[in-house]
């Protein structure tokens, strides 16, 4: 393991010498993938999947209005758009379109990328929208009226900064921006919170909250709930600990005195606590109520809302104007409850959401909190489109939209296995195939994430299942330590030093595979990214023996500099701080840019980043293309000149990102490709074997 490192000039994210370099790999792959004979029909199947007309427009409510934001190929960059409930029920909506983000890029010159919007309450009349350049993290902020449809001229306007804002009234903001020396933090999100009214500069705002530069980010956050009006400032410590305190109209402060580590939820009388450790006699992963004022006056007795097993957790929570919609996990299987607080606001009562299919993936899409008990729900699974449901708290539901099948599913099931990790850990996964005990090993392709207390849950891939599931591959997601199934001890057992454990159960379930009959190591393909990029690295370099070929996308892979790049110092708290000494050491072992050895057999690797990625700098995948590259390991390299951290600004680039990842899986795991009735499948020619080988606070984004 060398601490040499001769590509530190590939961190220049934007110098000649760097994108030179980038354009001679870039080049390279698309003489290899791109010219391959699959390579275009697979990427316009793809597309299609991605420009379809008949997907389900997802749609959040603001008032009277459904707003949905919308990409196909007439709009590439997309259009902010919205409707009403009634029009929405109708096969073909009418639209009234607010913002076109295309012809504001040709207008503009800039490659503008929708971040989003934050529409005012409680008249619904403007809007805070958030523009990314090429799809950055850093937007720039503009003003928009909603009834004009446009952008006001002398409105809010912040410059390009990874900014927080959010209405206080109709002439006033929170903000925290860069402004300067001093109002960043060393993780380059807002350290202050400025209360910004109308018309005055930004600079000459008053700031009502500060964090220090050591901490990852201050926020604030007005709650206009009438009866319950206030506003809560806080502070992350780091990615899992924060402070939020309540601001009271003199300018000072109050904590609301939890955990560090606990997730909170101030909804008008009530507060709710997401537990990551044992609190007040409650176990780490309960959810516990509280009457907010009690509480600030001393009052430490909950009423546990929910309370885990060893094979039960909390996955997510949302409040109806008089309910609390309680999502759970057991075994990764999502259940789905309603809570009804008491007259009083105690005394809590709970029944199963009606309508809910058995053996689905169930998530909640919206809510309307403020003024009733309407909730959309996605329902939908492996190999079963999403539909949208929209229902209120004790009424029958009602389908609004159905998708349809995007891949053949003739002879696919799903099943759940359970792997044995390194220290006896049944590590849970989900296999999507054919019967092997028919059929016999075959192609397989094994993604998994494994950090941040991130789950990965059943889903309709339709990207997923053309590219791969309907060329007789097997799709298998893997639940392993680092992620939240089974809640913060899932989670917590991974960090830090014991993240080794994490790639311990990946491995463990690629083994099970092969033991099982589903596929053997030549024909077992990784993926992953960001941080999931962190573990193909790890495949890569610590079980090669295991796999025919691996990806690893926008991949977080230089532990002893990941700190000192971009968003990477607002990590710490999952990995280590590679300029403390002791963490240093078992960083040093984890990073797979550090272990890629001359004398080891690597299988092919594809490495794809952005060079707009500001959140998981695109150094880490040059360094080690570049590594591998120089001992004569088989690498190839992508990088999308823009994107961000998603990798992919817009259809296109997403649809041809897809197409290289499977052209390049095809070529080395797939024997037989499974024809399809109407859709011939082109036989990708295989290249040689491989060697054996919002809570009421804010968080940064993960990698």
């Amino acid at each position: 393991m060398s601490d040499d490192d001769p590509y530190l000039w590939l961190e220049d994210i934007s110098g000649e010498a760097a994108l030179a370099w980038v354009a001679e790999r870039n080049a390279e792959t698309a003489d290899v993938l791109g010219a391959d004979a699959g390579f275009a029909p697979l990427k316009a199947r793809l597309r299609e999947v991605l420009d379809a007309s008949d997907r389900i427009p997802y749609t959040v409510r603001r008032g009277a209005h459904l707003y949905n934001f919308w990409r196909d190929a007439e709009h590439v960059r997309g259009v902010w758009r919205r409707t009403t409930l009634e029009r929405y029920r109708t096969d073909a909506p009418e639209w009234e379109v607010l913002l076109d983000v295309d012809a504001l890029a040709a207008a503009e010159g800039e490659k503008w990328i929708w971040g989003g919007a934050q529409v005012r309450r409680p008249d619904h009349e403007r809007a805070l929208v958030r523009l990314s350049r090429d799809g950055g993290d850093a937007v720039v902020v503009r003003e928009f009226d909603l009834l004009a449809g446009e952008f006001v001229e002398d409105g809010f306007r912040v410059p390009e900064a990874k900014t927080q804002i959010g209405w206080i009234d109709a002439d006033t903001v929170f903000l925290g921006t860069d402004t300067g020396p001093g109002s960043l933090t060393d993780s380059g999100y807002p350290r202050t919170v400025r209360r910004w009214r109308r018309g005055t500069p930004i600079d000459a705002s008053e700031v009502v909250f500060e964090a220090e530069a050591a901490d990852v980010s201050a926020w604030g956050q007005h709650d206009d709930t009438p009866g319950f009006e206030r506003d809560l400032v806080g502070r992350s410590l780091d990615f899992f600990r924060s402070e939020t305190r309540l601001l009271r109209p003199d300018g000072t402060t109050v904590r609301i005195d939890v955990p560090e580590d606990a997730l909170i939820d101030v909804h008008r009388r009530h507060l709710l606590v997401t537990l990551k450790s044992d609190w007040l006699g409650q176990p780490t992963g309960a959810l516990l109520a509280f009457d907010f004022e009690a509480f600030l006056a001393g009052d430490r007795t909950p009423e546990v809302l929910f309370a885990p097993d060893e094979r039960t957790a909390l996955a997510g929570h949302s409040w109806t104007r008089h309910h609390l919609i309680l999502e759970t996990m057991r075994d990764v299987s999502t259940h789905v409850e309603v809570l009804t607080p008491g007259s009083d606001g105690a005394g809590w009562t709970r029944a199963p959401l009606l309508g809910v299919p058995a053996l689905s993936a169930v998530s909640v899409v919206d809510t309307d909190p403020d003024a009733s008990d309407e909730y959309f729900l996605d329902v939908s699974g492996f190999l079963q489109p999403s539909s949208l449901r929209r229902g209120r708290i004790g009424a029958d539901q009602e389908v609004l939209k159905q998708a349809p099948h995007r891949f053949d599913t003739a002879g696919l099931s799903v099943t759940q296995s359970f792997a044995t990790s390194r220290d006896g850990t049944r590590v849970p996964y989900f296999v999507i195939g054919p019967d092997h005990a028919t059929t016999g090993p075959g192609p397989t392709l094994l993604y998994g994430y494994g950090g941040f207390e991130v789950s990965l849950t059943p889903f309709y891939g339709a990207v997923t299942g053309r590219a791969w599931l309907e060329h007789g591959g097997t799709y298998v997601i893997a639940n392993i330590r680092g992620g939240g199934e089974y809640g913060p001890d899932w989670h917590q057992a991974a960090l830090g030093e014991n993240r080794p454990r994490a790639f311990e159960d990946f491995a463990a379930v690629a083994e099970d595979l092969v033991a099982r009959g589903v596929t053997t190591p030549a024909q077992l393909g990784a993926a992953g990214g960001s941080n999931g990029g962190l573990l193909m690295g790890a495949m890569l370099t610590r079980y090669p023996e295991l796999f025919g070929a691996i990806v690893a996308q926008v991949p977080l892979l230089d532990m002893t500099r990941f700190h000192k790049l971009l968003a990477g110092a607002s990590w710490i708290a999952e990995y280590g701080d590679p300029d403390d000494g002791t963490d240093l050491a078992h960083l040093r072992d984890l990073s797979p840019y550090h272990r890629i050895a001359a004398d080891r057999s690597y299988p092919p690797v594809l490495l794809m980043t952005s060079t707009r990625d500001d959140r998981v700098h695109p150094g880490h995948a040059r360094k080690a293309a570049a590594r591998l590259r120089e001992l004569g390991h088989p690498v190839l390299f992508h990088e999308n000149t823009g994107g961000g951290h998603a990798g992919a600004g817009d259809n296109e680039q997403a649809a041809h990102n897809s197409a290289l990842v499977h052209t390049f899986l095809h070529r080395h795991l797939v024997r037989r490709p499974r024809p399809i009735a109407g859709h011939p499948v082109t036989a990708i020619p295989n290249a040689a074997p491989a060697a054996p080988s919002e809570s009421g606070s804010w968080r940064p984004a993960a990698p």
